[in-house]
This record gives C-alpha cells, structure tokens and sequence, in this order.
C-alpha cells in the first residue's frame, strides 16, 4: 500500500514538474514574441504591405490623391507603356552605369585598408578620416560637390584655367559629364565604410601564412595575390552585392546634386519614380517602375550568388 502511495505522489510530483515547465516555456515564448513583434510588425507595414501593394497598384490607373475610388484596372499597359518611355530606359541605363561605382571603390578600399593595415602607424586616425564623408550628410556633401565643380567659379574649374586651360568642362552642368561627377562622389563616400569592413576582414587572416608565404620567397604582390585577395573575398562579395543594390536605391545625392539634370543625364529609377508618384501624380505607372526595379536587382543578386561560388572561398 505503502509503495502504491509512493508511486501515485511520485506520478502526481512528475505531471507537476511537466506543467510547470510547461508554463514556463510558454511565458518565455510569449516574451520572445514581444520583443521582435516591433521588428516584425514594421517589416509588414513598411516593407511587405508596400511591396504587395505595389504589385497590385502596377496593373493600375491611379493616384493617391483621388483616392481608391478612382482606380481604373490597366492590366500590362503599365509594363508595355515602360519599353518606350525613353526617360525610363534612359534612367535605367544610367543605373547600370553606376555600377562601376562598386568594383571602383572595393579596388581603392582595399587597397588602403592594406596599406594603412601594414603600413602606417596612426590607423585610428586615418580610419576616422576616411569614414567622415560616410557619416556626414549626404545633403551637405552633395552641396560642397555643387561648389568644387561650378562650372564658372568652382575652385576646380579655377585652377584648371590657371594652368592655361581656356574651355574647361562645365561638369555637372554638361550632360556628357555631370554623371561622371555623381558616381565620382559616390565612391569618396563609400571609401571609407568599405574600407573599415576590409580591415575588419585582414584581422582575421592568421599572420602564419604571410610568415610562411616570405620563407618561401613570395614577393609582396605574390602575397596579397594568393594569400589576401582570395581569404577577403566573403568580405568583397558582401560588399559587392550590398554596394549594387544601394547603387540601385540612390536618391539623396541625385536629388541635391543635379535634380536628374542636365537633359536627364543623371536620372535614375528610383528619382524618375518619385517624379512619376508624387510630382506627375501618376502612382500605377510609378509602381510598375517599382516592380521592374524589384525584379531587376532580384535577378542581379541572384547571379552574384550563384557566380560567387567560383570565386568566394570560405
């Protein structure tokens, strides 16, 4: 009788211990779900509500300041109207174009990140003055660049008639010139946030393997060949596809540098779809460029991703 009451407590004291601990994960379950409920709730709002939106909006006639009432189902003519809108196309070509943004600036980032990593003694301070011009703001960047490349009184311009140049270029007043000044600003900004993450990347390769590679014989260059290039290349593939796609996101530096000028030389997808949407007020046509523009930079990342595994070592 005695081991049949020991037996039944026992039972009792496991189904107990089971609940409570039962209990005890729920709660902590319900915690976990409110500390990334803000996270997740903004990502829906402001990021997956948008994209869906803008899908369904692209097979549409409308704007948001006649409201729902008024949309008119197109079907593709958004899509078809895009192949022969020639500021579009021109817009998008200049997108590509701003890729070479991208390798420009890895090829220089990582160049100083070696440099100043094995050479120089104040990286502290160098790392703060290059990172400068990526933290500051872009607006006054932008304005600064607006006064060196005057076409009249810029400083640049200056010393260039000083040097006996009658004709200086008219940079970002000449559409033959004025997008090569935007992606010119585009890599003195990202220079530096590049090349803090490449220092980062060189802290991890073990200093053996350069001992090794300089009992072998192996000048300089042989090193930074085969022992940098391919250990940094998960660092320059990240790099790669985070600088493509912002090169696709640009908008501030257009906005403030030309406006899309000259002669929509400097145009971009995303500065003529804000023309489209909030100036021209025409919202399905701008979200049919917003789809495009999604569907672009998917296929664009995923052959990267699938290219890297030729060349990412990891």
């Amino acid at each position: 009788m005695a081991t049949k009451t020991h037996t039944q407590s026992g039972t009792l004291s496991s189904a107990k211990v089971k609940r409570t601990s039962s209990m005890r994960q729920i709660r902590e379950d319900l915690m976990g779900y409110a500390f990334v409920s803000p996270m997740v709730l903004g990502l829906v709002i402001f990021t997956l509500f948008p994209i869906i939106a803008s899908f369904f909006l692209s097979f549409t006639d409308w704007n948001f300041v006649a409201g729902f009432s008024k949309t008119k189902f197109l079907g593709l003519d958004n899509f078809i109207k895009l192949i022969h809108d020639s500021v579009f196309l021109l817009s998008l070509k200049n997108n590509l174009i701003l890729m070479i943004v991208v390798p420009v600036t890895l090829a220089i980032s990582v160049a100083l990140a070696v440099i100043i990593d094995k050479k120089i003694h104040l990286k502290d301070l160098l790392k703060v003055v290059f990172f400068i011009p990526y933290i500051s703001s872009i607006v006054a960047v932008a304005i600064v660049f607006q006064v060196l490349f005057h076409p009249t009184y810029g400083p640049i311009n200056q010393v260039l008639m000083s040097w006996g140049m009658d004709n200086p270029p008219k940079w970002l007043a000449d559409p033959d010139f004025a997008l090569y000044c935007v992606m010119g600003l585009m890599v003195w900004v990202q220079i530096g946030y590049n090349m803090i993450i490449f220092m980062a990347g060189l802290q991890s390769i073990p200093n053996d393997l350069y001992e090794a590679a300089d009992i072998d014989g192996a000048s300089k260059w042989k090193q930074f060949y085969s022992i940098t290039v391919p250990l940094l290349s998960p660092t320059t593939f990240f790099l790669l596809v985070t600088g493509i796609i912002g090169t696709f996101k640009v908008f501030d530096v257009i906005s403030v540098l030309t406006g899309g000028g000259p002669a929509n030389s400097t145009t971009v997808v995303v500065y003529r779809l804000y023309e489209t949407a909030f100036v021209n007020l025409q919202s399905g046509y701008a979200s049919a460029m917003a789809v495009v523009l999604l569907i672009l930079v998917l296929l664009i990342t995923l052959l990267q991703w699938i290219g890297q595994r030729k060349w990412v070592n990891y």
